[in-house]
Formats: C-alpha cells, structure tokens, sequence
C-alpha cells in the first residue's frame, strides 16, 4: 500500500534558467532552490572522461588543474557546445534540486529558457540534454519573455512593455504585449564578452597575460559602462608576464577598464536602440511611460542603466533581483495557468 501511494506521487516540476554563466533552478512550490556556476570539471581515468566537480567547487578549479584534468563550461553564447558534459551537469542540477539521489527518482516536468534568436538545432540540444539527464517532459521558454514575467512586467495586457536581459553570453531585447513578443533580437554578447575584452586590453598595454577569473574579478571591482567623473578606483592585478615570463603584478584603473569594456557596452545599446527603431508606434508610446527594464547578472555593470537612459531618452530601471527574473518568470509560466500559453513542446 505505501509502495504504490509513493509511486504515485508527482514529481517536482522545475524551471531551469540554462545560463553561460550560472545555472538558475527553481522548483515547484518552493521558489529559487540552486545557484550554480555552469562550469563542470573533468577527470581522466584510463581514458574516460569523467565528471569530478560541478558548480562552485569546478569553478574554483579555473586554470588550476593538472594535466589529468580540465574544467570547462558546456555553454557559450547562451548555447550548448558539449551536449555530453552540459547532460551531466543538468542532471547533477536536478539531483541537487531534488535534495540529491533518492531510491525512487522521480522524473519532472522541466521548463528549460533558450535564447529568443536560438536556431532549431540548438534548441533540440537543449531539449535532448535535459530529457537524457531525466526530465519527463520538456518545455521551452524565451529567455527575454521569463525576464518580463519574472520582473512583474504585464506581458498579459495590450500594454507595450521592453526588457533588456544581459546573461554572460547573450543579450536579448525584447517588447513584449499580449502573451508574445511583439519583436525581440538576441546579441551574442554578454559578460563573457566584457571579461574577454578586459583580458585583452590588459594584455596589450601591460604584456601580462591574466586568467578568466581574474578578468571577473576585475569587471565586478571596476567595471563602468561610463568613465568615472573624479579620481579612478585603482585595485592590484597578478598575473604572468609575457616577456619575461614571470608572474608579476600591476595597477589597473577604472577608467582604462571602462575604455577596454566600451565595445561590448556599445553594441548593447546599439541593439536596444534597433529594437526601438523598429517598434510599432503604439508599443513605442507605451514604452515611453514605462520605460525600460534591464535583468540578468550584466545590468548589474555600473552606470549601464544611465548610459543607455543617456542613448535612448527613456527612464531605465534595473529589476529587483536581476540574476533570479529569468528563472522565476519560467517557474510562474510553470505554475500558473494563465502564463502557460507562453510555453512551447520541446
């Protein structure tokens, strides 16, 4: 009698915000319940890959590994490039979501956000990785439509409304009325893109060649879509030296690391300002009153809200709790019925 009560009950249905940079997972009735790096560390054991460390303990790993070992990240540019490896840290996620592993798993109803401009092959790796990681059935959600659900936009009224949602490895703008996208673009370009461009600013200026997690480091401490108005931050930089090969260590201002950012924070706003170019006179109207919204981990770069407030002329706000929209509106299209028409079958 206990055996078959327990077979029959649910499983977890769960959101997935699959981001470049972190992994989002909420879960049915119980909201945000994991916040990973999407970074997985590999082993080598005669010859077999196998996964050692997923998260936050692989990406402590970044550029520390021996030669048995390698950690790498399944995504880039908001898409899968490993579908074995981003498989087995799906199901990890799930596992972990889950409270780990269980005699009876249960296999749940997964919402998955791809971004807006995916194409259909990428989209079908998503959907395999997650459905041979355990998933039941899956759905998919449009990143930029999550974000709008997940920042209290009314994306259910005739009412124009536009989010900017910024993830590691893509950007993806949107004006959303009446349960859709009424245009949205998506732009490979992201944080990633701002830790590269700083890597490689440093290296030309100073020959000192710095890793991923040092590039981070320096985007969250000084990074700024808009020079500084007085004295520039400064912090210390280590890495090695190109030429004399040694580790060495420098001073890196905050305005040499807003010059270095400029190109990505550029083509941002330029893709904010073709979507407004190309919206319909009415949206256009609505958008003037309400402005705005940026989510995901890259609204979060200093002064990016005022410099693209100063490109647009429009009032531009950053949504309480940016890093969470995406994978909080994809868990309430989950939950509540009027939102599931947002949905598709993957």
């Amino acid at each position: 009698m206990f055996l078959s009560r327990l077979l029959r009950l649910p499983s977890h249905g769960m959101a997935i915000d699959l981001g470049t940079a972190n992994t989002v997972v909420y879960v049915r009735d119980k909201g945000i319940v994991l916040n990973e790096p999407s970074v997985v560390a590999l082993e080598m054991r005669d010859g077999i890959r196998r996964v050692k460390s997923v998260g936050k303990n692989a990406k402590l790993m970044m550029g520390k590994t021996p030669d048995n070992m390698q950690v790498i990240r399944p995504l880039r540019d908001g898409v899968i490039t490993d579908i074995d490896v981003a498989e087995q840290m799906i199901k990890h996620f799930i596992e972990q979501a889950h409270g780990g592993r269980t005699r009876l798993p249960r296999s749940p109803e997964v919402v998955i956000c791809v971004p807006s401009g995916s194409t259909t092959v990428e989209r079908r790796a998503i959907r395999d990785a997650a459905t041979n990681a355990g998933a039941s059935k899956v759905w998919l959600i449009e990143e930029p439509m999550a974000a709008a659900i997940g920042a209290g936009l009314p994306v259910l009224e005739p009412v124009g409304a536009m989010v900017v949602d910024i993830g590691g490895g893509t950007t993806e703008v949107a004006i959303l009325s009446l349960r859709g996208l009424a245009y949205s673009t998506s732009v490979r370009v992201g944080g990633d893109k701002m830790d590269e461009a700083i890597a490689a600013a440093v290296r030309r200026k100073y020959n000192l060649m710095i890793g991923e997690t040092t590039a981070e480091r320096i985007k969250y401490e000084l990074g700024s879509a808009l020079a500084p108005d007085g004295e520039p931050k400064t912090i210390a930089v280590r890495g090695r030296h190109l030429v004399k090969g040694m580790p060495k260590e420098i001073m890196i201002s905050q305005d040499e690391v807003a010059a270095a950012i400029s190109e990505p924070v550029s083509q941002i706003i330029g893709a904010v300002r073709d979507a407004l170019e190309n919206t319909a006179p009415e949206l256009a109207a609505d958008i003037v009153d309400q402005g705005i919204v940026m989510t995901g981990g890259g609204s979060l770069l200093h002064r990016l809200d005022e410099a693209l407030s100063r490109a647009t002329g429009l009032p531009v706000v950053v949504a309480p709790d940016p890093l969470m929209c995406v994978a909080m509106g994809a868990g309430r299209a989950l939950e509540d019925p009027d939102y599931r028409a947002v949905l598709t079958a993957a």
